[in-house]
C-alpha cells in the first residue's frame, strides 16, 4: 500500500455523512489535473508525476525531513532493482511537474472538501474571512532576482519573501482560495484574484486594509448572496440615509474617479449598511452589504467581526504546527517555491479535512474546536504507519482516529482578565551609543 492509498482507506472507512475519498484523491482525478496542466507523459519513470504530486504534499506533512528521504519514506516510487532515490532525481521530478498541476488538485479539492463537509450556517450564510500572510524564501540568485524584500525602521529583511492573500471557512478552517506573489505586490493586488473561489450565498469579513468599493463591488457582483463585512476605515466619507434602529442606518458611498478608472464596472455610488457599537467602551463600527434588517439582525453583526480571528489561528497552525516553526521555504527556485507553497495549503486542507471528519464524528462540536497541532501529528503519523499494516488491520487503525477525537477537543476560551498592551522588546545590545551604566 502507498501513501495516496493510505489517503483513500482512511476515506473509505468515513461516517456516513461524509462520502469517499476516493472520489477527491483518486488516481484518475490527479491524472486528469495533469493533462489538464499539459504534463502527462506514458513514460514510465521511477518517480511518476503522480506520486510526485504526494512528494510535494509529504515536503509539508514531514517539514523536518529532506526532500529525497520524503519519496523513500512515503514509498511513493515504481518499484525497481534500486530502493532509493537520487535528490536529484526529486528536482528533476519536482521541475518537470512545474506548479499548475499542483494547482489544479487544491482548487477540486478543496470544492469537493467544502461540498462534503457541513459547514454551520449564520442566516443561511457561510462564514468566511479574507486575510494576508508573508512567507520567507532561501535566499539563493533565483529567489533574490524574482522576489522583492519588505523594510522597516531597521532595515531591509534578510530573506526574499512572498505575499500571500487566503481565503477560508471560519469553522473548519478548510481554504477555499489562495493567491501569492512577490511581496512587492500588496494585499489589495491580490485579494481580486479571490472572487472566483468565493461561494454564492456567503458573508466574508474583511480587515479593514482591504477597504476598496471596487474590490467590494466586485465581491458582491460576482455571484447571488456573496456579502461582506468589514471595519469603517479612519477618513471614510458618506452620507447617511435611512435610519434602520437605534445605531443602524443605510449610507451612501461615493467612488472617486481613480476608482472608478480601475474598476470600469463600479458605479458612481454604493449604498451599504453602517453599524456602531460599543464593545469594551470602545466604539466599533463596520460597514456590511446585508441591507435587510429583516433578515440579518443588528444585534449579531458587530459581533460576527471577531470571528475574522479564526483565519490568522490559521495561519499560525500552518507555521508552528505543520511547518514545525521552520520560518524559511525549501525550495532555492521561484517556481519550486510557488509549487511547494500549493503542496503546503494542499497538505493543510488535508488535514483539516481529516478533522473536519473527526469533529462531526461527536456531539456539538465544530473542527475549530479541536486541537491543530495534536490532531495534526496524531492523523500524520497514522498515515506514515498505514502503508505498512496489514490489510486487515487497516479499518481498526482507522476506527482509533476517530475514536481520538474527544482527546483533542480544547477547552473553552476564557475572557481576556487584563488589558492588551505591547512592551518594548529587549534589545541585546545598548541602543544610541549609551554603555550598560547609562542605560
Amino acid at each position: 500500500m502507498h501513501f495516496s492509498d493510505a489517503i483513500d482507506a482512511i476515506a473509505k472507512a468515513a461516517p456516513e455523512d461524509f462520502s469517499s475519498l476516493s472520489e477527491v484523491l483518486s488516481p484518475e482525478l490527479i491524472d486528469t489535473c495533469l493533462e489538464q496542466a499539459g504534463v502527462a507523459t506514458l513514460r514510465k519513470r521511477r518517480l511518476p508525476l503522480d506520486m510526485v504530486v504526494w512528494a510535494v504534499v509529504g515536503m509539508a506533512l514531514f517539514r523536518h525531513i529532506p526532500m529525497g528521504q520524503i519519496v523513500n519514506h512515503l514509498d511513493i516510487m515504481l518499484p525497481g532493482k534500486r530502493p532509493f532515490v537520487a535528490p536529484s532525481a526529486v528536482v528533476q521530478a519536482r521541475q518537470r511537474l512545474g506548479i499548475d498541476p499542483v494547482k489544479r488538485v487544491f482548487e477540486q479539492t478543496q470544492a469537493l472538501w467544502h461540498h462534503q463537509t457541513p459547514h454551520p450556517h449564520w442566516c443561511g450564510l457561510t462564514l468566511l474571512g479574507v486575510d494576508g500572510v508573508v512567507w520567507r524564501t532561501p535566499d539563493s540568485p533565483e529567489n533574490r532576482a524574482a522576489f522583492a524584500r519588505t523594510r522597516n525602521a531597521q532595515g531591509e529583511a534578510s530573506y526574499p519573501q512572498i505575499r500571500m492573500v487566503c481565503q477560508m471557512e471560519l469553522s473548519s478552517h478548510l481554504l477555499t482560495g489562495s493567491a501569492f506573489d512577490s511581496v512587492a505586490r500588496s494585499e489589495m493586488e491580490l485579494a481580486p484574484e479571490l472572487i472566483s473561489s468565493t461561494p454564492d450565498h456567503s458573508l466574508t469579513l474583511f480587515d479593514r486594509g482591504f477597504y476598496s468599493l471596487g474590490l467590494l463591488h466586485a465581491w458582491q457582483s460576482a455571484g447571488e448572496q456573496r456579502h461582506w463585512l468589514i471595519p469603517l476605515k479612519k477618513g471614510t466619507q458618506y452620507q447617511e440615509g435611512r435610519s434602520l434602529g437605534r445605531q443602524d442606518r443605510l449610507v451612501t458611498l461615493t467612488a472617486s474617479p481613480q476608482a472608478r478608472k480601475k474598476w470600469p464596472n463600479l458605479p458612481p455610488t454604493m449604498t451599504a449598511r453602517l453599524l456602531r457599537r460599543k464593545v469594551n467602551g470602545k466604539e466599533v463600527q463596520v460597514l456590511t452589504s446585508m441591507t435587510d434588517p429583516l433578515r440579518f439582525p443588528a444585534a449579531d453583526i458587530v459581533d460576527l467581526y471577531s470571528h475574522r480571528w479564526e483565519i490568522e489561528l490559521g495561519y499560525r497552525e500552518m507555521k508552528q504546527s505543520l511547518l514545525g516553526n521552520r520560518l524559511t521555504l525549501r525550495s532555492r527556485t521561484p517556481e519550486m517555491v510557488f509549487q511547494e507553497l500549493w503542496g503546503t495549503l494542499l497538505a493543510y486542507n488535508l488535514i483539516r479535512f481529516q478533522m473536519a471528519r473527526m469533529a462531526y464524528s461527536l456531539k456539538a462540536v465544530h473542527p475549530n474546536q479541536l486541537s491543530f497541532h495534536q490532531a495534526a501529528h496524531w492523523i500524520i503519523k497514522e498515515l506514515t504507519v498505514l502503508p505498512w499494516v496489514s490489510p486487515g488491520r487497516v479499518p481498526g487503525v482507522i476506527q482509533s482516529m476517530l475514536d481520538m477525537a474527544p482527546s483533542f477537543v480544547l477547552p473553552e476560551r476564557r475572557e481576556r482578565s487584563y488589558p492588551r498592551s505591547v512592551r518594548r522588546r529587549p534589545q541585546k545590545y545598548p541602543a544610541n551609543g549609551c554603555n550598560a551604566s547609562q542605560c
